[in-house]
């Protein structure tokens, strides 16, 4: 799989999930009444419109992608992982890869077939979206998972009827749910505190600022996909940018990107571009193509050009928050984050 392909993940895989899983609700919190006093007490968790009952403690989790396996390691949770998936798309951050040097990869860089997930025999996944249990790509579906035993979790932001709407609060409910199931309370309101800490440095560094317009668009070779809609969207929104495409736009009605012309993109003249890449050579080809592409461009002409990882865009990561703060210091650069 080329980097390119991966880059555009995003959007493929949800496309795909939208299609294959037709998923009623959003992500939603543990159940009252139903949190536990012990680790072995069972608990039921409202996700993604469904009821995941979890009759004890997990043990043998696998993060479905490194963003998720990262959160879980945040928690404390190293001795519970019996699978990464998707490892090859991204490394683990330096101060955490050594905790999953032991835990089995599985998928490589595509999410794991359904085979190759249950051979780990887990009791527990946690994925991004609902593209990594889609059966027609030979992926385990949740049903199949819970005719095995293992409880699926999809993050919030990524769940079918949250998809258009998400946002960076929503990982927020991902943690109070990952601290309930694990009984790791602490750990999840110390990262959830962190996180809020750190968006409140963004919001009183740009407090004032004069809001620059700003396109978040993927590349991939010369195909431009913009994005108007989704936890992307409020991303930019919480970064201070005076978003270009929003959900009010008639081509993000339905779906949260669209591909577009580059005349459409050079009409619009943002003052600021946004783009995922997935590695720094696909950075590389990325500028170059936006800088041959768009010369007169205020973003391109004044360098205003910011590039963020794909991976910190996939909901329920920690990435989320810190895309957001990346983006802002790339949009105001004289602006005090302290």
């Amino acid at each position: 799989m080329t980097p390119h392909t991966r880059t555009t993940r995003l959007i493929a895989a949800v496309t795909v999930g939208l299609g294959a899983i037709a998923l009623t609700g959003c992500g939603g919190g543990v159940s009252a009444g139903t949190t536990p006093a012990a680790s072995g007490e069972a608990i039921t968790i409202e996700n993604c419109g469904r009821t995941v009952e979890i009759p004890a403690t997990p043990t043998a989790v696998v993060g479905m992608h490194p963003s998720q396996t990262e959160l879980l390691l945040r928690l404390g949770l190293a001795d519970s992982l019996a699978g990464q998936a998707q490892a090859t798309a991204q490394k683990l951050p330096a101060d955490v890869a050594d905790l999953a040097a032991d835990v089995p990869v599985i998928g490589g860089d595509s999410p794991p077939s359904r085979e190759e997930l249950l051979s780990v025999e887990p009791d527990f996944v946690y994925s991004p979206t609902t593209y990594e249990f889609t059966a027609e790509q030979g992926f385990a579906s949740i049903e199949q998972l819970a005719d095995a035993g293992v409880a699926a979790y999809t993050a919030t932001g990524g769940c079918f009827d949250r998809r258009m709407e998400g946002t960076v609060d929503d990982l927020f409910i991902d943690l109070e749910n990952l601290g309930a199931i694990f009984h790791v309370e602490d750990e999840a309101n110390d990262l959830i505190e962190s996180s809020k800490t750190e968006l409140a440095t963004v919001d009183k560094a740009i407090d004032g600022q004069e809001r620059p317009r700003v396109a978040q668009v993927f590349v991939e070779g010369t195909t431009l996909t913009a994005i108007g809609a989704g936890i992307e969207y409020d991303i930019l929104q919480r970064a201070g940018a005076d978003n270009v495409f929003t959900p009010e736009d008639p081509a993000f009605a339905d779906f949260f990107a669209a591909e577009i012309t580059p005349e459409s993109l050079a009409a619009e003249a943002p003052d600021a571009l946004v783009f995922a890449v997935s590695d720094p050579a696909h950075e590389a080809a990325v500028r170059s193509y936006l800088a041959a592409t768009f010369p007169d461009m205020p973003a391109v002409r004044d360098g205003r050009l910011i590039a963020v990882p794909s991976t910190d865009l996939f909901p329920g990561t920690l990435g989320n928050v810190s895309a957001v703060r990346l983006i802002a210091e790339g949009l105001y650069p004289d602006a005090a984050f302290s």
